[in-house]
């Protein structure tokens, strides 16, 4: 595999301008809100965000295939024999949009065979981007900033729950159950945080938290690019019940299962 041919550039460049796209609809009284068949919402910053998304990494990349959540996406006899393909999730946390908390992201992941090689996760209100490709580290960079800075690794999981007595576990804003509470129960003396989309996963990134249980269903696109950072730090979405097996990508059915993010 070579991913030289990955212009991180022009897809920073991509995810900021879908970012403002967002945010000029963000500050609009009507977001012109549909209801899709899952019941989730559905807005025209989605819409159009996807749409310029597309279009510009098609332009970009012809060759490789689209998978987004607002698309209607090949099936499964078609999709087994991709080697690459994007996964795409235009606004990660339409709720935290429609709410106006400012806790939604844009979210371009890469993979290969099935695993998450580059990702970028940008969040439009706080004009910060994130960005990996495989074996080139996990970077951060700030609107208005032609440079970008690594992402450090962080000491072990455990080494920082001991250094700081307690474990900073991160819980979804809109999606909480029974069983991530008896999880979360089971770690001891933990502080619970509570944050909505991919920002959840970046904050682990940064070791702003140590653990995101994700005891409940999501989709591929949630997780794709943020996923591919989190690997490129040692860490990664490990599969709930089996710590030692990562999410595997553009399966059957594009559901995730459920799933533990935690650094080394």
């Amino acid at each position: 595999m070579n991913l030289q041919f990955l212009n991180s550039r022009k897809i920073i460049n991509i995810i900021e301008i879908a970012s403002q796209i967002i945010l000029q609809i963000y500050h609009r009284d009507n977001f012109g809100i549909e209801i899709k068949q899952d019941k989730s919402p559905l807005t025209e910053a989605d819409k159009k965000a996807n749409e310029y998304i597309c279009s510009q990494l098609t332009i970009l990349y012809p060759d490789i295939p689209i998978i987004s959540e607002e698309n209607k996406n090949a099936d499964y006899n078609v999709r087994s024999k991709y080697k690459y393909a994007w996964l795409i999730d235009p606004l990660d946390g339409t709720k935290e949009f429609i709410n106006k908390n400012g806790e939604f992201t844009v979210n371009i992941g890469l993979i290969y065979f099935g695993v998450p090689v580059a990702g970028f996760v940008n969040i439009p209100c706080s004009e910060i981007t994130y960005w990996s490709i495989k074996d080139c580290g996990a970077w951060k960079k700030n609107y208005n900033e032609d440079d970008s800075f690594m992402i450090e690794r962080s000491d072990s999981y455990d080494g920082r729950r001991l250094q700081k007595g307690k474990t900073i576990v991160l819980a979804s804003r809109s999606h909480m159950n029974d069983e991530t509470v008896q999880y979360i129960e089971k770690l001891g003396e933990v502080e619970l945080k509570n944050v909505g989309s991919s920002i959840k996963l970046m904050w682990i990134a940064e070791n702003k938290a140590d653990v995101y249980p994700r005891i409940a269903p999501t989709m591929e696109w949630d997780t794709c690019a943020s996923d591919a950072i989190l690997r490129e730090l040692g860490g990664g979405c490990m599969m709930y019940g089996n710590e030692n097996e990562y999410l595997i990508y553009n399966k059957e059915s594009l559901l995730n299962p459920s799933f533990i993010a935690r650094l080394h």
